[in-house]
């Protein structure tokens, strides 16, 4: 490339790096050449002749008996078999959920040395503390699941939550009656409070608030401790329309309105957990909004990738598409 450019390596390195004064007009024909020619590939073959190591930590619930977590790892281990060649290696940190496990597994992140970071961060402020403190580190870090990074200081790869919400409204909206009994049913771990959590309920109710035609619509809500499920009621249920569930738990409802044979209500919830198409396919679950979790885990390994093998800049929002699943549209992969 010096060559070229008929320059010296030495100012090729300070142009790539940014580090130095030099030209405008040598760093636009460095540039040129670089387009042209394919940087990265020098840089891919540069990696792979040093056997350079990328160490990626992955800072995520743990994932043994949630589906939904079990898919987010399926992703990564994708992407991580795929770029494996160009020296990603994956270092686990994995936290039960409680506040406790979280504190103690963010304690050996901020001590373990690595290249970049994959974190989903469930509990808010402790999370928001979290990231403050390891900014100091200065690497790459790309947020999955939930987005609480402001002003667009960290990558995330997920669903926009608001809008989620948003649609849910909508898909609610779609049987009009003379009135509508709409229950906003969150069965809730003991910790349940997260971004996403909250941001999909604000849609939701933000749809019939720029929707003011549709006044018949009526809402109450009601939370419970996934602790305390078996305080479900008929009385909860009384003269409801429809129920949304802003969380995977709407098999939860759906098996008590079965039991119970409940009909004529409609149900809408999250992701494709094994327990919500059973009862999707059975009609009881009318609409579930698929996470594509796996879609998510590889998106966030790859934008790692890019970012710290091909040194890449690379767009720090990643939206996946809102998925509307219904029985007729679901297929299960074989």
């Amino acid at each position: 490339m010096a060559e070229l450019a008929n320059i010296s390596p030495g100012t090729v390195d300070r142009i790539i790096h940014k580090r130095g004064q030099v030209a405008q007009e040598t760093v636009d024909k460095v540039n040129a050449i670089i387009e042209e020619f394919g940087y990265k590939r020098n840089i891919l073959a540069s990696n792979l002749a040093l056997n350079k190591k990328f160490h990626i930590a992955i800072f995520l619930p743990k994932s043994e008996t949630l589906e939904y977590w079990k898919s987010q790892i399926d992703g990564i281990e994708k992407a991580a078999l795929e770029f494996s060649k160009f020296g990603i290696v994956l270092d686990y940190f994995f936290y039960d959920y409680n506040l406790n496990s979280f504190k103690e597994s963010a304690k050996k992140i901020m001590q373990f040395d690595c290249d970049g970071l994959l974190f989903a961060p469930i509990f808010y402020e402790e999370s928001v503390q979290f990231l403050k403190e390891y900014e100091k580190k200065n690497i790459p870090v790309v947020m999955i699941d939930s987005n609480i990074s402001e002003e667009n200081e960290h990558a995330y790869v997920g669903q926009n939550a608001f809008q989620s919400g948003y649609l849910a409204g909508r898909l609610i909206s779609f049987a009009v009656k003379n009135e509508r009994q709409v229950l906003i049913f969150k069965i809730t771990r003991e910790i349940e409070s997260t971004s996403v959590y909250l941001q999909r309920i604000k849609g939701f109710y933000s749809y019939f608030k720029d929707h003011d035609e549709l006044t018949n619509f009526k809402f109450s809500e009601v939370t419970l401790k996934d602790s305390g499920i078996d305080q479900l009621s008929m009385e909860m249920f009384s003269g409801i329309n429809s129920v949304f569930v802003p969380n995977s738990r709407a098999y939860i409802v759906a098996d008590f309105l079965e039991k119970n044979h409940i009909k004529g209500v409609r149900i809408i919830g999250f992701d494709l957990l094994k327990e919500n198409i059973e009862y999707l396919n059975k009609g009881v679950i009318d609409f579930l909004i698929n996470q594509r979790p796996e879609e998510q885990g590889y998106s966030g390994i790859n934008y790692l990738y890019k970012k710290l093998v091909l040194q890449e800049e690379t767009e720090k929002t990643h939206y996946i598409p809102l998925e509307i699943i219904l029985k007729e549209n679901y297929f299960p992969v074989r």
